[in-house]
């Protein structure tokens, strides 16, 4: 069964969501993201993405009081991401409530603190953040693309001990047109034992049902739900 993994997008202590990594088409849904992640809970939910927008901007972690309301008044299991630089930010994170977190641009820009963190606070708690454009690494929240090929980077941390990486397709985040199946199909046919979180492009229950029958271990969404387009008493069957 696929795992089905709501994401709340933080600005300002708001939940909003982007289109493209892009700030300028912010839009707001909620001024309280605990309202949102109680709502998700209610419906069987188990896991949330939560990701510190400002942080991802700002290069170091800024709404932890926001994750820590959302981990001391849910059962929710939570990984978060957005800014964590170095290993102070991972410590506030973690005694914030966070039982994982999410690393992108860190793991290009400075690949040794990034190992280090899987040594450190253990492979599980570490999630490897691989976004793409053209199947080329892109970092510093979408804004520069580098020359990494996607599949290799995560082989090369797999190698390192990373046994889970979120991979968003950036043309399609927000923009809720499906999801890129047969990008993670070839992932997941050369790395067999990767847990590989699909995000971006959710766009409908059929996408996530899609994803679970090509075998696809957990999807993020947040748009679709947030739009209407999925409705929440359609993922009680996936809980």
């Amino acid at each position: 069964m696929i795992e089905l993994i709501p994401a709340i997008d933080i600005i300002e202590g708001k939940c909003v969501r982007l289109t493209q990594g892009d700030y300028d088409t912010k839009k707001i849904y909620n001024e309280d993201p605990l309202e949102v992640a109680k709502m998700f809970e209610d419906y069987g939910i188990r896991r949330l993405h939560v990701v510190d927008l400002d942080g991802a901007r700002q290069g170091c972690i800024i709404n932890y009081h926001t994750l820590e309301r959302l981990a001391t008044q849910t059962s929710l299991t939570i990984d978060f991401g957005g800014g964590l630089k170095q290993d102070s930010d991972l410590e506030i994170a973690f005694n914030s409530g966070a039982q994982m977190v999410t690393g992108g641009s860190i793991a290009v820009k400075n690949p040794e603190v990034f190992s280090s963190w899987i040594s450190k606070f253990g492979s599980e708690k570490i999630i490897l953040g691989a976004d793409a454009k053209e199947k080329k690494i892109a970092i510093s929240g979408w804004e520069e693309t580098t020359n990494k090929d996607l599949i290799p980077f995560i082989q090369t941390y797999h190698q390192k001990g990373i046994t889970k990486s979120i991979c968003t397709d950036i043309s399609r985040d927000g923009m809720l047109q499906g999801p890129a199946i047969d990008l993670y199909k070839e992932i997941l046919e050369q790395i067999p034992q990767l847990y590989l979180i699909a995000s971006g492009g959710v766009s409908s229950i059929q996408d996530i049902e899609k994803l679970a029958e090509t075998g696809i271990p957990a999807v993020i969404f947040g748009k679709a739900i947030y739009e209407g387009k999925i409705q929440l008493k359609d993922l009680i069957r996936f809980a």
